[in-house]
């Protein structure tokens, strides 16, 4: 229907268009999308006969449509501030553009009621403009617009004047209209989620070139250039070269991805919040991190002149090793039988000396195992989960970046799908979804997560990110 070839626009040293080129089709609800400067106004303004371009063409159904006035073209433009006469009633602001063209009475009449009912304004005909809400008086003026029936109808920012709420209702009924009186719609706005819900399909501009047309869902999910990964709703932008099977992340390991770059390709890994899988193994026990704790009750140190050995007599003759091996059993039997009766008889020095070494053996295995009980688990030897959740921990607290995809083998992680280790720094909730950031070694900027509904992780958690092959998206840099 509508064929833009090759319109560029300058003023002064500024370009605010170049080569732009799109194909809008008819019936369509199309949708210019770019932050403020991007050019997108100035094209619009082009469509409605208020600017010329400096180079290109622009046709409607063929014909040229910029050697026709503003007023001659089949084309109608809803302006941002509404521009409604304050003086006149609902009903005469709507019959304005009727009434200049000298159409007969009864016929304006009839088409002003017919396009208030549909706005849902039939009630508030002879109201005037200060006595409406914002929402209504927006009605009033698409309303205004659409009564003439034009073959296209330009929107510049029809919705940034109202609240939250009303704007929300009136993307729905802008929607509906769009679709009951069959007019095609071209909408410029700066607001993604605005674009994304009212949208056919959307072109994205940045400093005055087209970087991306498609649908909403595959302008989301399939970015084509690193500007839309990054202005069409959140992205995680992970920077490397394109490698067989994702992206060379380098500390990072290799990521999963899919895209037909050449492998060694600088480029961008995007993957978006709501496509990352969160493994959480909670938040580390601090006092399992602390070095081991000393036995409650300290065992008696031996004496500081050294036991004389086993061997020897009081007098110091030595005895056959024989003799004083078989005379250390019934030694320690005498020693255990004895146990806590008060007042034992006197021992012998060498009964003395055989009693003192069997406690130091005994002192040595009791160590042993209290340090055993006070270690943190995955120094003990426990489950796979536990130990990885402290080294998860280790990972987001300073560990070497390098080690992660080493450490990713060992998460449980299915086959095929990226892991990161980390730790997470923040949870938000709004909206109906949790926001996780995750901080990763080796990575600037933390990790985006967003799952549904409310979550249980919690600040501090060592985490583990997974990802599908096709949920990574490669983009050219």
């Amino acid at each position: 229907m509508l064929q833009i070839t090759g319109v560029s626009r300058r003023f002064g040293e500024v370009t605010a268009l170049s080569e732009v080129s799109l194909d809008i089709r008819q019936g369509e609800f199309f949708a210019l999308l770019g932050p403020s400067g991007c050019g997108k106004t100035t094209l619009l303004r082009i469509l409605a006969g208020f600017e010329s371009p400096d180079s290109g063409a622009v046709t409607l159904d063929g014909a040229d449509l910029l050697s026709l006035p503003a007023h001659r073209r089949p084309i109608n433009l809803m302006f941002q501030s509404y521009a409604l006469f304050p003086h006149m009633t609902v009903a005469k602001n709507v019959a304005y553009g009727l009434e200049r063209e000298k159409l007969p009475r009864a016929e304006i009449r009839e088409r002003v009621e017919e396009v208030l009912a549909k706005v849902g304004l039939a009630e508030m005909a002879g109201r005037r403009p200060q006595q409406l809400s914002g929402g209504q008086r927006q009605r009033v003026a698409l309303a205004r617009a659409i009564v003439k029936r034009p073959r296209l109808l330009l929107l510049d920012e029809p919705l940034s004047a109202l609240d939250k709420k009303v704007r929300a209702e009136m993307q729905l009924e802008l929607k509906r209209l769009q679709h009951e009186v069959g007019i095609t719609f071209v909408v410029v706005t700066h607001d993604q989620e605005e674009a994304m819900s009212l949208a056919d399909r959307i072109a994205v501009f940045s400093a005055g070139r087209v970087e991306q047309v498609d649908e909403p869902v595959t302008l989301y999910e399939r970015p084509r250039t690193p500007f839309v990964a990054g202005f069409v709703g959140a992205s995680n932008l992970f920077e490397g070269a394109a490698h067989d099977g994702g992206l060379d992340g380098g500390a990072l390991g290799v990521l999963p991805g899919t895209g037909d770059l050449p492998e060694g390709t600088p480029a961008l890994l995007s993957v978006r919040p709501e496509r990352i899988r969160l493994e959480d193994f909670g938040v580390p026990d601090e006092e399992s991190l602390e070095e081991p704790a000393e036995p409650a009750e300290e065992p008696a140190k031996p004496a500081e002149e050294p036991a004389e050995p086993a061997g020897e007599s009081p007098e110091g003759s030595v005895e056959p090793a024989e003799e004083s091996a078989e005379s250390a059993e019934p030694a320690a039997e005498s020693a255990e039988s004895a146990g806590k009766s008060a007042e034992p008889e006197a021992e012998s020095p060498r009964e003395e000396a055989v009693s003192e070494e069997t406690e130091s053996a005994e002192e040595a295995v009791s160590e042993e195992t209290a340090e055993r009980a006070d270690e943190p688990q995955d120094a003990a030897g426990s489950s796979e989960g536990s130990g990885d959740a402290a080294e998860g921990s280790e990972g987001g607290s300073g560990d070497d970046p390098g080690e992660a995809p080493d450490r990713a083998k060992d998460s449980g992680a299915p086959e095929g799908r990226g892991v990161l280790r980390g730790k997470v720094a923040d949870v938000s909730f709004y909206g109906g979804v949790s926001h996780i950031s995750v901080v990763v070694p080796g990575r600037p900027a933390p990790v985006l997560v967003a799952a549904q509904g409310a979550t249980r992780v919690r600040t501090g958690s060592a985490v583990a990110l997974h990802w599908a092959a096709d949920d990574g998206v490669l983009v050219p840099q």
